[in-house]
């Protein structure tokens, strides 16, 4: 069922608040219908909590700011809640389980044989880390090709594109499931040098099932996703992302993308998912 007939992200004119909430008001008169209540869509579906008698699970998908935490907090005996890595969890929180977010292997092939290139993979933004990923391939004397959204234009136009030269430096704009299985698949290294504790990097899965390492800085949930030295490397610095690229070719690419489909595959967050389900339905919370 759907309550818009299009996003409103694709239509002007309609205010998100008003189809939000008429969208949240939709599934909690019909709760009586369902046995649990999965929300992904924030906070606000949890004010409806004790209005309803079927159990809800909230998947947090990070926070956006630590002032919406009083509201988890305040229904927190009620509900029960799911983290997408370990290190999003909040010290303020009770937590049912972590389930990290699961991929379709399927969309994602197997390359053993790359080519000799890095690749910046995701929203152009310094918090993204789009401007260290161009030093550390330009020390390293490597190709780098970027391909993500322009998220921050006026950090695009003053930190990346002078940089941009279509020789060692490529932009190629963003790019659909197709480029993107290639780009990941060929690349010798995904540079992920991220400048915030990320809750879960989606392009870090992705890369390890195409084979492809990754080398990303130490922060958020990086060392939930990467096994150091076996997978890519965990650094704190351009320099020390430089060095670690001198043993890329040490990683095996095949381990690399079963690690990926061990801890990252769909069909580990559909086993989590029902396993915190069947708690639920059992012990009532």
């Amino acid at each position: 069922q759907f309550i818009s007939k299009t996003a409103y992200a694709e239509d002007s004119t309609l205010d998100p608040k008003v189809w939000e909430s008429l969208h949240i008001s939709h599934m909690m008169e019909q709760a009586s219908e369902f046995d649990i209540i999965h929300n992904h869509f924030d906070f606000l579906p949890l004010t409806y909590s004790r209005l309803i008698k079927t159990p809800m699970v909230t998947t947090i998908h990070g926070f956006s700011s630590k002032k919406i935490i009083p509201v988890y907090q305040k229904y927190n005996a009620g509900t029960s809640y799911v983290s997408i890595s370990n290190s999003d969890r909040s010290s303020e929180l009770d937590y049912i389980a972590t389930v990290y977010n699961g991929i379709d292997s399927s969309k994602f092939t197997f390359n053993p044989a790359p080519k000799d290139y890095l690749l910046f993979f995701g929203r152009i933004h310094p918090d993204k880390g789009t401007w260290e990923s161009i030093q550390i391939a330009k020390q390293a004397n490597k190709k780098l090709i970027i391909s993500g959204l322009i998220q921050d234009q006026a950090y695009f136009e003053s930190k990346v594109k002078p940089y941009i030269n279509n020789k060692d430096i490529v932009y190629v704009g963003n790019s659909g499931p197709k480029e993107r299985d290639l780009l990941l698949g060929e690349a010798r290294a995904l540079l992920h040098p991220i400048n915030f504790d990320e809750p879960f990097g989606l392009s870090v899965a992705e890369a390890m099932f195409c084979g492809t390492p990754v080398v990303a800085f130490k922060k958020g949930s990086m060392p939930e996703l990467i096994k150091h030295a076996a997978t890519g490397f965990l650094v704190n610095t351009v320099n020390e992302a430089v060095n670690s690229l001198d043993k890329i070719d040490s990683i095996d690419r095949k381990y690399c993308r079963s690690w990926a489909l061990s801890n990252f595959s769909t069909e580990q967050m559909v086993d989590g998912y029902l396993k915190v389900y069947r708690q639920i339905v059992e012990t009532g919370h």
